[in-house]
């Protein structure tokens, strides 16, 4: 893999290549790089640099891998999912669930497509062993316009982590037992 991609660090690879071609063996590999790192998650950028006008990723997370809530300011992100099963949840300001979409691949027969043009602030819940998506947003890339919820734990804090995802997870059980696939607030 050190010939095809460019480590710029365990959760980041980029592809130097004017044309980008990613396959099963690709994403095996990618799948046991995220196992190795801490946050369990790993994310392949097609395109050049934080600088470039438009962000194409292919990313592998691990059931265990938290995401913090956070929104981007003034920018469009689109998610497709190639692998696996995921709640997407999407709260109001103050944190309450405004909406779950539950997403997984083609063939599940779950929506496997979703673009959001607004700021909101938004998690994913993987519900699959691995969860592999296609996501695409528009750059550059600065860390700024990445809001994280302030009611919302940061990552070092694993047991209110573990807390918060497990409160999440009651909340979503109960939208689902109640709504179905989709749950709006």
């Amino acid at each position: 893999m050190t010939d095809k991609y460019r480590t710029v660090n365990p959760e980041v690879l980029y592809s130097d290549a004017a044309i980008t071609v990613v396959d099963r063996s690709d994403v095996a590999l990618f799948k046991q790089r995220s196992s190795l790192n801490p946050r369990k998650r790993i994310r392949l950028c097609a395109h050049g640099a934080p600088e470039d006008r438009l962000h194409e990723m292919l990313i592998v997370h691990e059931r265990s891998a938290y995401v913090r809530p956070h929104k981007h300011l003034a920018k469009t992100e689109s998610t497709h999912i190639i692998e696996g099963l995921v709640d997407v949840v999407l709260f109001k300001g103050d944190g309450r669930i405004e909406r779950i979409i539950r997403m997984g691949d083609y063939a599940s027969g779950q929506p496997f497509y979703f673009r959001v043009e607004t700021a909101v602030f938004h998690t994913l819940i993987i519900r699959s062993d691995v969860l592999v998506f296609h996501e695409t947003t528009n750059g550059p890339f600065e860390r700024k316009d990445t809001v994280f919820a302030p009611w919302a734990p940061a990552d070092a804090d694993v047991n209110a982590v573990s807390a918060f995802v497990a409160g999440l997870d009651a909340q979503i059980a109960a939208t689902h037992e109640i709504g179905g696939n989709e749950k709006h607030g």
